[in-house]
């Protein structure tokens, strides 16, 4: 191009110098300047063809972008066609569940025999594609191609004539290999692994006699009668905020291995939270099924009901009064729901806060409702044998359940409930029982019925403006609606996921240090509750009864999750308070002050050196990188308030 510029600029000068110097004839001037302007008109025609795909990549894939640099889970597709019709180009992702191909632009027709014509797009990488081409005119599928295009990739779709049938022939070549997004995962396990080691050697190096005799280590057993649990204490004595004032307290045992598994919940949650890294299966999962951000809430849900069991339980053991008890658990609900609304609308910047788009759902004010009821359902029992008393006879087996049969009432009441408004509540255009996301899904049937009977409830009690407003479905299903995944429909399914985790408590309230009996009740659990899910979802993604779904938090999400529950405790119990193979560390720590480090991790989220200016915001490494240490940090941060014997309860 310079080269032709600068041949064009000597033919200025060869022209100027002609007309003033040499005094050329008319005929020559004319000649050479109709050979410039020759030469001009196929410059222009060469940067047109050249500018052609780029144009068609700005005006029909991500219209006003100035650069064709792609992003994060993006892909660049150049569609050539050698058909004598426009053709249509429409993409659907396999991982969209019964949705309407959506278009992604138009590729002219040939406009030279021999000459294909070509256009430019961007698509997602994130997950298989299926694209569709069909003629402009009769919309006649002419092929359809299944690709998983990969990160930052760039390939060729190839449009050709099939003379033997009235379509065409679609292939794709891969022009430029893509990166592999992956490998930043890889590296960040091989550093922790490392990590881990060092100080596994270095609690090694520590345990030998010539090493602890230079060391003073302090009383293990005043620093656990000081902890206390802000969602109730897991010691297996009773909690201080319910103690009687005449009996002095007594040193616990504390269970680490709740704290580790409330910590492991939480750790997941704040990195989830913060970005994950911008990998997709560390965001909730746009409708059904399961991703890693799905598993920790409940998880959290689950072991508050644990804890719950094993404080209240105590506490009842040394004649606190249930009125007394049922008094602070509602005083402390009203606290953590509070708490919750002034965390998720943190309007810092943006001035007063705005009572007409508060949100009030939350995850906190979930927490508060679940914690109350299960504390309520805890002092339901029938008789007057109290807790921790061995039962006699045959049903002694059983006497972490029989007792407590009007709590099970209860639970059973309410899940029929559930599913009574679920399935029998007629949500205005839209099929009964409807468990969709609306959308582009279901054919684009019911594109306002996100949530079916949860939503409408939702927006019925709260109004639209105080729900969540950009749930997880929009970005695949293009939803429109507003939906709050910790709606008031699916409360009803949390305090049933605590229920379930405060029998893992009674559990191991009425079997004390029967390590055997505890973990076959906890596999047996675990194993009920996995028959269950797999009836419940047919063992399928999207065709079951009831399709495990964090934002409705079904029923089948419940079981599945409380199945996954129970498994992990068992193996965090055996190995932690069992065996004593490993002491719980470092999730232990943030277990520990779990209401602190989450509230703070939302609080300081954007601030540094939470959250810091990225030389490239478009790669995963780096996005990883600032998660992981964000989250390290919060973990840090509990281990220090653990040396300090800093807890923070409500």
């Amino acid at each position: 191009m310079r080269r032709e510029k600068g041949k064009r600029k000597g033919e200025r000068r060869a022209d100027a110098g002609d007309s003033k110097g040499k005094g050329d004839s008319a005929e020559m001037r004319g000649c050479e300047g109709r050979h410039a302007a020759a030469l001009r008109a196929l410059i222009a025609a060469v940067l047109a063809v050249c500018a052609l795909p780029l144009a068609a990549q700005m005006s029909v894939s991500h219209p006003g972008r100035k650069s064709t640099a792609l992003k994060m889970d993006e892909a660049s597709l150049i569609v050539n066609s050698e058909l004598q019709q426009d053709v249509l180009v429409s993409w659907l992702s396999d991982h969209c569940f019964q949705c309407l191909f959506q278009p992604l632009g138009l590729v002219p027709a040939q406009p030279i025999p021999g000459t294909p014509s070509s256009a430019a797009f961007v698509l997602s990488s994130q997950h298989p594609l299926t694209l569709q081409l069909n003629s402009s005119t009769g919309n006649q599928e002419l092929c359809r191609v299944a690709f998983h295009f990969g990160e930052q990739g760039n390939y060729s779709l190839w449009v050709k004539n099939d003379n033997e049938s009235v379509r065409a022939s679609c292939s794709i070549v891969t022009d430029k290999e893509p990166v592999n997004s992956y490998l930043p995962i890889l590296v960040a396990v091989v550093v922790y692994a490392g990590l881990c080691i060092l100080v596994a050697a270095g609690r090694t190096v520590m345990g030998l006699d010539v090493v602890r005799n230079l060391c003073c280590l302090g009383n293990t057993m005043e620093m656990d009668r000081l902890v206390n649990s802000e969602l109730g204490s897991p010691s297996r004595t009773v909690d201080s905020s319910y103690e009687l004032p005449a009996t002095p307290p007594t040193p616990s045992t504390r269970l680490r291995s709740l704290d580790t598994f409330r910590g492991l919940a939480l750790v997941i949650m704040i990195f989830v939270n913060y970005g994950g890294g911008r990998y997709w299966f560390f965001r909730h999962e746009s409708w059904n099924g399961l991703t890693v951000a799905d598993l920790v809430f409940p998880w959290f849900v689950f072991i508050m009901g644990t804890s719950i069991a094993l404080s209240l339980n105590s506490a009842l053991r040394r004649g606190s009064r249930r009125s007394g008890i049922l008094g602070k658990a509602l005083w402390r609900s009203v606290q953590l729901f509070v708490l919750g609304v002034l965390v998720i609308n943190p309007n810092y910047c943006q001035g007063p806060l705005s009572w007409d788009t508060l949100r009030i759902p939350g995850v906190l004010q979930r927490l508060s409702i679940s914690y109350l009821a299960v504390v309520a359902l805890n002092l339901m029992r029938f008789g007057t044998r109290t807790d921790g008393q061995d039962s006699d006879g045959r049903w002694s087996s059983l006497q972490d359940i029989l007792p407590y049969w009007p709590a099970w009432l209860c639970v059973v009441a309410l899940e029929t409930i559930w599913l009574c408004l679920t399935f029998l509540l007629p949500v205005p255009d839209c099929p009964l029982g409807y468990l969709g996301p609306g959308g582009i899904g279901d054919f684009g049937q019911y594109p306002n019925c996100t949530g079916g009977a949860a939503g409408l409830i939702d927006r019925w009690l709260l109004g639209e403006k105080h729900i969540y407003q950009t749930p997880s479905s929009r970005v695949l299903y293009q939803s429109q609606m507003p939906y709050d995944p910790e709606g008031v429909l699916g409360s009803i399914n949390s305090v049933v996921m605590a229920f379930l985790g405060l029998q893992a408590g009674k559990i191991i309230f009425h079997f004390k240090d029967q390590h055997s009996k505890i973990m076959s009740r906890f596999a047996i659990w675990g194993f009920i509750l996995g028959i269950i899910s797999a009836i419940l979802t047919k063992c399928s993604k999207e065709y079951g009864f009831i399709p495990v779904n964090k934002n409705l938090w079904s029923l089948s999400y419940i079981t599945t999750l409380s199945c996954f529950a129970f498994v992990i405790l068992f193996f965090v119990y055996y190995t932690v308070d069992v065996v004593k193979f490993w002491s719980g560390a470092p999730f232990f720590y943030p277990g520990m002050n779990s209401i602190l480090v989450y509230v703070g991790h939302e609080v300081f989220q954007s601030y540094f050196p939470f959250r810091w200016k990225m030389w490239n915001s478009q790669s995963h490494a780096e996005h990883l990188t600032q998660n992981l240490v964000a989250t390290s940090i919060w973990v840090l941060i509990s281990y220090l308030l653990y040396r300090k014997k800093i807890f923070w309860k409500i």
